[in-house]
């Protein structure tokens, strides 16, 4: 079976969904609780290859420290990628990684259907 992994915060309830999820599917996940290790940016680059959309997009946009940094004027990707490295409580979660490829789980039920593809 592929590695699973999962970028994970404790305190998120879909986070916490997810985990249940992968109980559930009886997937043994590597979890990264990546307010604690932080991700690098290029472990952020990588995580956008692999979901294959725009730093904004991966950014919990209405989080104060994305008000506070002014990040809705910012237009420069690498700016963006460098603020989520810095502040990783900006980065969108759960994210689900297998195979190469990598969900962002919202709403939950995409992540069974993910798994089992």
């Amino acid at each position: 079976m592929q590695e699973i992994k999962i970028w994970h915060n404790p305190k998120c309830s879909k986070s916490r969904e997810a985990m249940e999820i992968l109980k559930e599917k009886k997937c043994d996940a590597k979890v990264v609780k990546y307010l604690e290790e932080s991700p690098n940016e290029d472990q952020i680059k990588s995580i956008l290859k692999m979901l294959d959309i725009a730093p904004r997009e991966l950014m919990r946009i209405k989080e104060d420290i994305y008000k506070e940094l002014n990040l809705k004027d910012v237009k420069d990707d690498e700016a963006l990628i460098e603020a989520m490295a810095k502040h990783p409580k900006l980065i969108e979660r759960p994210i689900i990684i297998k195979g190469g490829r990598a969900i962002i789980g919202r709403p939950t039920e995409r992540i069974a259907e993910f798994l089992d593809s």
